[in-house]
């Protein structure tokens, strides 16, 4: 089979391609840098691509595109957000109009005010979002699916070797001896491997048609999460929780200050960083499980520390 990946350089599409190269696969390596790492395409042919700038002139041939491509951060211009996410993603569909097209997509899209139980496809994207991410990546679900060979696919908090997002966001908050977090610890939330991820990329090569959540095996605590990260990290720290709402209201207050100062960085906590962590946010995978199909292992930081 020959597969173009988009995003090959990024923690996701590099994971996909190595994927699909010990497969036999002929793969086609597509990202905004000038060169990935040695070893990160486990050999595949890399071209720089900046999807923004539109489709690409001279595609090859090919029988499937992974489209792993866009802009992961929470904080930012709508502006870039939607130009990575909507018009990158519109740009890439066109370059391959005929192809089957897996779109990673994410958790992000489902309704960022009110918690999760086991949501199920069918319960996003929705009408608000809390920042410009959730909405342009809502808009790249609706642009992809106008494809006439599309698979979605919506994970949530992707960790694993390689990871830039979960893991050092979570380790950056360490304070001494506390890991300071909010609710109770006791709220259920849906992970994703990496290897879990990819493996549900390769099964959407020739999977039936339609949008499928992915995530490990079963949901679990977020003190669970958050002691085994401690824990395979060899940190000597513990987590406390905070209320929701006193959090929130000091997340609300730290974004006005950042807009206000326009402060390059992001700021450590936000609304976007508490929603997705001080309430339940589990994923129903019967779908996957199902017509994919999809057999993912339980959630495992095992080896973190090299991470």
């Amino acid at each position: 089979m020959r597969v173009a990946v988009t995003g090959a350089s990024g923690f996701v599409g590099g994971a996909v391609c190595r994927a699909l190269t010990a497969t036999g696969a002929t793969v086609h390596a597509y990202g905004r840098r000038l060169q990935p790492p040695d070893g990160h395409l486990d050999g595949a042919p890399y071209r720089p691509w900046d999807i923004t700038t539109g489709p690409l002139p001279d595609p090859p041939g090919v029988d499937a595109v992974v489209h792993c491509a866009g802009s992961v951060t929470d904080w930012g211009p709508a502006e870039a957000l939607f130009a990575t996410n909507h018009t990158g993603t519109r740009n890439v569909r066109d370059t391959w109009p005929s192809a089957r097209f897996v779109h990673i997509s994410t958790a992000s899209v489902y309704d960022p005010y009110r918690p999760q139980v086991m949501a199920r496809e069918s319960e996003a994207p929705v009408g608000r979002y809390l920042n410009a991410y959730g909405a342009s990546k809502a808009a790249a679900e609706r642009a992809a699916l106008t494809h006439e060979n599309a698979v979605i696919l919506r994970p949530h908090a992707v960790y694993g070797p390689g990871d830039t997002t979960l893991l050092p966001r979570v380790l950056s908050s360490v304070r001494g001896r506390y890991l300071p977090a909010v609710g109770t610890g006791h709220q259920h939330i849906s992970l994703t491997s990496i290897t879990n991820l990819a493996a549900a990329c390769l099964a959407a090569l020739t999977s039936p048609l339609g949008t499928y959540n992915i995530t490990d095996a079963e949901p679990i605590t977020l003190d669970e999460a958050l002691r085994a990260i401690l824990k395979e990290r060899n940190i000597n720290a513990r987590p406390i929780y905070l209320p929701q709402a006193p959090a929130k209201a000091l997340a609300t207050a730290i974004e006005g200050t950042f807009l206000l100062t326009n402060r390059p960085n992001p700021p450590r906590l936000t609304r976007y960083a508490l929603s997705h962590l001080a309430v339940e946010r589990t994923l129903d995978i019967t779908n996957a499980r199902t017509y994919l199909p999809y057999h993912p292992t339980p959630t495992d930081f095992t080896g973190a520390a090299n991470w």
